[in-house]
């Protein structure tokens, strides 16, 4: 049985930097859960070269979007970032993925923890009714290697979330300098959000490079907390498309 795909129009296609873009696309509507992703592809050379995305827009929202980055070498990425309105290009039927809140337990405190692009589902997640119903405290930290990374900064000012940022390659005034596990195990996160990351009350999603979900993993367990299963409800919840 062949797989189900959907032709999308694209209606932008933003430019924030030479190699991070977002593809806003009109297709049919697809039911998915904030922090889910979808596979997007293009036909090239008679073969369709699909990868995972994770939807940045919420539920509600029927104008779909990606945002992603210009892998040079990639098949994909090059040609998804030169896409112009008008184009189409095409999106799976099946999205999927476990980084949802209907998978983490309750908590006082949500942490939201991302590198790179790996700040799109949790901005999908920021404009669902759900998240603010069941936090009394969300943190959303975004880390980047230049200033001019720190994307999507008004869509997020526009919610309650505290916003921590990180740039490791430059001094940024009003960023944390280094990296979000040393920040984590030296107290400095927790100062910059003004809130307590402990067992008894918070829970903290992971989403970017490996290197950081191993690192930010091994911090948080030094903490006292451990990986959330469903047998075994736990504190951190991690999610790596690489």
């Amino acid at each position: 049985m062949s797989e189900k795909w959907l032709t999308g129009n694209v209606v932008e296609n933003r430019h924030w930097t030479e190699s991070l873009f977002s593809v806003r696309v009109e297709a049919p509507r697809l039911d998915f859960e904030a922090g889910q992703f979808v596979r997007i592809a293009l036909d090239i050379d008679r073969q369709r070269v699909a990868r995972a995305f994770s939807f940045v827009n919420p539920p509600q929202d029927p104008v779909l979007e990606f945002y992603g980055v210009v892998v040079p070498e990639g098949p994909l990425s090059p040609r998804l970032a030169r896409l112009r309105a008008g184009d189409t290009l095409q999106v799976a039927a099946n999205p999927a993925g476990f980084l949802v809140l209907r998978e983490v337990p309750d908590a006082q405190t949500l942490w939201l923890v991302s590198t790179g692009t790996g700040l799109a589902p949790f901005l999908s997640m920021l404009r669902t009714d759900e998240l603010w119903k069941r936090f009394r405290n969300v943190v959303l930290v975004h880390a980047v290697r230049y200033a001019r990374e720190l994307t999507y900064r008004e869509l997020i000012a526009k919610t309650p979330a505290r916003y921590v940022s990180f740039v490791s390659r430059e001094s940024a005034p009003g960023s944390l300098a280094g990296r979000i596990p040393a920040a984590i195990a030296d107290g400095r996160l927790e100062a910059a959000a003004g809130l307590e990351l402990a067992p008894g009350n918070s829970h903290v999603m992971l989403c970017g490079n490996p290197q950081m979900l191993k690192d930010a993993t091994a911090a948080l367990v030094q903490r006292g907390m451990r990986k959330h299963r469903r047998r075994a409800p736990g504190h951190i919840t991690v999610e790596s498309f690489w």
